[in-house]
């Protein structure tokens, strides 16, 4: 009976080792960023200063400018910030503000602006019209704040990645495009965090979904308004002819990383200049804000960008 039970006492033991072993050989589900949670993060201490660049209420941008006393008195490089949020006016440059302090903070100029979006005025043409309006007014800016013109990038979150993509590409619209405009400002290089890159086959998806507002922002299908698509999808616009920088999330649900990583090959066989950091706990939000998960691929992307010819 005493090596019944000795041999029993092993056999358990045995088992409880086996299926711990397994425990923790199970892939575990990784916690991704809320937007929820993003959006209840506190804001920077200080607000930047707030500047119109046009006549209606959504045309404004929130300039903030490096401490002298840490990065010298400039002419400082300046990140155009566009934000995300499916093309809506539901979603405002707010969330965005916590990234731009960041950036400021590395010794970057920000302009973190705001444009008509799905809701508010916005769609085709004028949320193109506004971001190009919004990323021109820097040349007035520049002649009361030390920002260096010589070196303006653009950065975007989710839909603001493609409008911070179409930005680079913007000085090559045909001269017949609407959204064509004589010597826009030039853009050095892009950071594209969770951007979409690809409007044709982004715009797929549930009727409830981000995708769908594609076809309400250009006003139809790639069958009804195809020289829209052409004018305004990164894919469609390659090669921009500028370094970008993708920052992406390989659990991202809202823009799947298989999506960016084949404009980034497609990019690249066209011939720019693009390096892919891949986040792989990651999601939607934490390329959208200095995150545990982000901060230090942010930190290399600005460094990419600057070191770029």
């Amino acid at each position: 009976m005493k090596l019944h039970k000795i041999l029993l006492a092993t056999l358990l033991a045995a088992l409880a080792a086996v299926t711990s072993a397994q425990t923790d050989k199970a892939p575990m589900i990784a916690k991704t960023l809320s937007w929820a949670e993003l959006d209840a993060m506190p804001y920077p201490a200080r607000p930047g200063t707030n500047i119109p660049y046009g006549a209606s209420a959504a045309k404004f941008g929130e300039l903030r400018m490096p401490d002298a006393k840490r990065h010298g008195k400039g002419p400082y490089p300046v990140m155009i910030l566009v934000h995300g949020g499916c093309w809506l006016a539901e979603y405002d440059y707010g969330y965005f503000t916590r990234l731009a302090a960041w950036i400021t903070e590395q010794g970057w100029a920000t302009w973190n602006i705001e444009y008509r979006r799905l809701g508010d005025g916005g769609g085709w043409p004028n949320t193109f019209m506004d971001v190009g309006e919004a990323a021109d007014a820097l040349v007035l800016i520049a002649k009361s704040d030390r920002i260096d013109l010589k070196r303006v990038y653009a950065a975007g979150h989710s839909a603001g990645g493609q409008l911070a993509l179409w930005l680079a590409s913007r000085a090559r619209l045909p001269n017949d495009s609407e959204l064509a405009r004589t010597e826009p400002i030039k853009i050095r290089g892009v950071l594209g965090l969770a951007a979409i890159t690809d409007l044709a086959s982004y715009r797929v998806g549930a009727a409830d979904s981000c995708n769908a507002s594609v076809d309400q922002l250009l006003g139809g299908t790639p069958e009804t308004v195809a020289r829209r698509y052409a004018e305004t999808s990164p894919l469609a616009r390659l090669p921009l002819g500028v370094p970008q920088v993708f920052v992406q999330g390989e659990l991202d649900p809202i823009v799947p990383a298989a999506g960016v990583r084949a404009y980034a090959e497609a990019a690249s066989k066209a011939g720019d200049a693009v390096t892919l950091l891949p986040l792989p706990g990651a999601g939607h939000f934490e390329p959208a804000v200095p995150h545990p998960a982000s901060e230090a691929a942010l930190r290399q992307a600005l460094q990419i960008l600057l070191k770029a010819p």
